[in-house]
């Protein structure tokens, strides 16, 4: 077991799951950056995954309640604009929303959006689980999600390792949505950020 954590640590690190933990931006900062998307509350669930071999390569969690969230467990997603506390990322306009999906994107790795609909009290919830509950250790960001999520959907979301399982199970949600993510930039994810430029959206 400790050897398959710590080969899954190195995989992880290539996809996005690999961050350094202890970020909290200051109150300013994130009541500066609040967004309320003017959907319905939503949940949309992310899964990275490798274009050759299809496994699982990182998960996190857009939560649409009073205002718009990612959850991003352990993820390497990072922009001095975008004001983030532990694991959740404040401040998900469009634009956030759109590069974000684009970060993670290439010619290595494919992203599976998932949303669903729910009400606005399981969005108030799934908010407050993932600011409860602290940063995420590499590796852990699919046994994070699903902790959080199998406390919305008691029975029908158990909590595992493996993004796929999680993306499968999530995916078995009556109303679920689906769509996929195909881009083909250089394996270099950091240049998505380093030429986004906010004051031009």
């Amino acid at each position: 077991m400790r050897f398959f954590i710590l080969a899954l640590c190195g995989i992880l690190a290539l996809a996005g799951c690999a961050a350094p933990p202890g970020v909290w931006a200051t109150d300013e900062a994130v009541e500066r950056a609040a967004y309320r998307h003017d959907g319905p509350p939503r949940l949309t669930l992310f899964t990275m995954l490798n274009n050759k071999t299809g496994t699982g390569a990182h998960t996190s969690l857009m939560i649409n309640g009073q205002q718009r969230v990612i959850w991003d467990p352990a993820g390497s997603f990072k922009h001095e604009t975008i004001p983030e506390r532990n694991d959740v990322i404040f401040g998900v306009t469009p634009p956030v929303a759109d590069v974000y999906t684009r970060f993670h994107a290439r010619k290595t790795f494919h992203v599976q959006i998932q949303e669903l609909d729910v009400t606005p009290d399981v969005a108030e919830r799934a908010m407050q689980l993932a600011l409860g509950y602290g940063a995420v250790p590499q590796a852990y960001c699919a046994r994070s999600t699903s902790g959080i999520l199998a406390q919305l959907f008691p029975g029908k979301i158990s909590q595992t390792w493996r993004p796929k399982t999680l993306a499968a199970e999530f995916g078995a949600l009556p109303g679920v949505r689906e769509q996929v993510l195909y881009e083909y930039d250089g394996d270099d994810n950091s240049k998505v950020l380093a030429q986004w430029d906010p004051s031009k959206v």
